[in-house]
């Protein structure tokens, strides 16, 4: 009995949504963990950062309907 793999793929704005919420601790650019203080999210190996409101505004909208 083999398993296969089922392949994840994942928008932009999801993985921000993850990283801002703590879901993620991997940076979107580089691969590396990041830090992540005080509403701040921070790479020490490539220096991404996501500040105060830019973290807070990030949010997740879908086109799909209950129906």
């Amino acid at each position: 009995m083999t398993a296969s793999v089922a392949p994840l793929n994942r928008t932009l704005e999801q993985e921000l949504v993850a990283l801002a919420r703590g879901a993620s601790l991997e940076c979107l650019v580089c691969g590396e963990f990041v830090l992540i203080r005080g509403g701040e999210v921070e790479c020490p190996q490539c220096g991404l950062s996501l500040r105060g409101e830019s973290v807070a505004k990030v949010g997740l909208q879908s086109d799909l309907q209950a129906g």
